[in-house]
């Protein structure tokens, strides 16, 4: 929406002076902003990136947009966040930069034109600068000028006005780009794997908030937005915001997958399933699970079911790594949660086929990491789920066990019990890497863990 179609829906509150002489004054009177426009750390990698796309598409145009600002509440948007791809290319994060589109326009010589169009700031002395509120000094801050934009990203830049006109954002980008940019996206370079690490290191360090906001949780009659709030509140501090809707399930809840309502209350003696990450200025984010007793230690029963789901999970570490496949780190958490609740006596007998035990574990042990939690999703399932795992690529695992409290299906003392483990690795040359190992896994040191944080 720019400013015209706002003036035409908010008629009635539109009181800003039109005089010139306000507009003089207004436009008048203002000091320098001192400039860092320094090159992005980024910049070389999204280079080299944007060389391998331009080599894949020998005499095509590649459009592809930033995304759009999304009103909330009338005359405010939402936070904007540009389009992973968007990104990826042009190695801009935090809030870079809306409206923008990044064309390759192909050459005689097989090559591309790389250029970006950018909505240019409106400073002072010009009217949007007042009265703008998408591009408007005045209303969002200071914003690059595209020259600064050019000095920081490395790319060519031009005011979005000069598009070229036969280009129908609508269609762009296309679905084969976004296959390929999905596969391109797999293996990560060294810029994005610190990326993430620092995402995962700010994320543990939340978790760590989260274990010391505990007993101010169990008070609060919604403690579950307690936990939500201090781990959310931590991303804005250390990092751009939070990957994803933050997962704080007490009780009960911790057998919904996706739980992100967050408004129940937190109990002494249940466990709480704490899914988060934090996603940093670069917009790459950590994807992590801890499952913790509320109350510090693990009832049997409880223990009895993590147990399983870390054997699980380790079972899926002894396979992952170069030559092996998602699907081969699934199976080999799934042989173990197959074979634990077959001896646990809750699964009717059937056909194996059938796999009834995934009535207690129906998602995928795995999936890539990056710019988006669940990342490179447009790329082909042969890709993404039977690619051989290569170094560099970065996913999650992340088995799990969840007892719904309405199940009867199973013994009433499992009935409300949901635990899932999740960490996330990068394969290296001879296996995988945990980035996130500094969180404790086992039984016993979750419980010594929470000990220590809470004196």
């Amino acid at each position: 929406m720019n400013e015209t179609d706002g003036e035409k829906t908010n008629k009635a509150r539109a009181l800003r002076p039109d005089s010139d002489e306000f507009k003089d004054f207004i436009a008048s009177g203002w000091g320098d902003v001192e400039s860092d426009a320094s090159r992005l750390g980024s910049a070389p990698y999204a280079a080299a990136r944007r060389h391998r796309l331009s080599h894949k598409f020998t005499g095509t145009r590649i459009v592809i947009p930033a995304g759009e600002l999304k009103p909330r509440a009338n005359d405010t948007d939402y936070r904007f966040r540009p389009l992973s791809d968007f990104a990826y290319l042009t190695g801009l994060g935090t809030d870079h930069e809306p409206g923008a589109v990044l064309v390759f326009e192909p050459t005689d010589d097989g090559r591309h034109d790389v250029a970006l169009y950018l909505i240019p700031p409106a400073g002072p002395g010009e009217e949007g600068f007042y009265a703008d509120p998408r591009s408007g000094e005045f209303w969002i801050g200071r914003r690059p000028t595209l020259a600064e934009m050019q000095a920081m990203t490395g790319i060519v830049c031009r005011p979005l006005a000069e598009l070229p006109s036969d280009i129908d954002l609508a269609e762009h980008p296309s679905p084969k780009v976004s296959r390929k940019l999905s596969k391109m996206r797999m293996v990560k370079d060294e810029w994005e794997i610190q990326q993430i690490r620092e995402a995962v290191d700010a994320t543990i360090a939340g978790f760590e908030r989260v274990v010391k906001e505990l007993p101010r949780a169990v008070e609060h009659k919604r403690g579950e937005r307690v936990i939500e709030a201090t781990f959310d509140g931590h991303a804005r501090e250390e990092g751009n915001a939070v990957g994803y809707e933050t997962i704080a399930a007490a009780g009960p809840h911790a057998a919904t997958l996706h739980w992100i309502t967050n408004h129940g209350q937190v109990r002494e003696g249940d466990l709480l399933l704490l899914d988060a990450g934090v996603e940093v200025e670069s917009l790459y984010t950590a994807d992590i699970t801890r499952t913790m007793p509320i109350s510090g230690a693990f009832s049997p029963v409880q223990r009895k079911v993590y147990e399983v789901v870390l054997e699980a999970a380790d079972a899926a570490f002894a396979v992952a790594g170069p030559g092996a496949t998602l699907r081969t780190v699934h199976e080999a958490a799934m042989d173990v949660i197959e074979a634990r609740l077959h001896g646990w006596g809750i699964v009717p007998e059937s056909a194996p086929e059938s796999a009834l035990y995934r009535r207690w574990m129906v998602h995928s042990t795995s999936h890539h990491l990056g710019l988006d939690v669940h990342d490179c999703a447009q790329a082909k399932r042969e890709t993404y789920l039977d690619g051989e795992l290569k170094p560099g690529m970065v996913f999650t695992i992340e088995p799990g066990l969840y007892f719904q409290a309405h199940d009867l299906t199973v013994p009433e003392e499992y009935r409300g019990i949901g635990v899932r483990i999740e960490d996330d690795v990068v394969v290296t040359e001879d296996g995988v890497v945990n980035l996130s190992s500094a969180l404790p896994r086992k039984a016993d040191d979750v419980e010594a863990w929470m000990a220590r944080l809470r004196g």
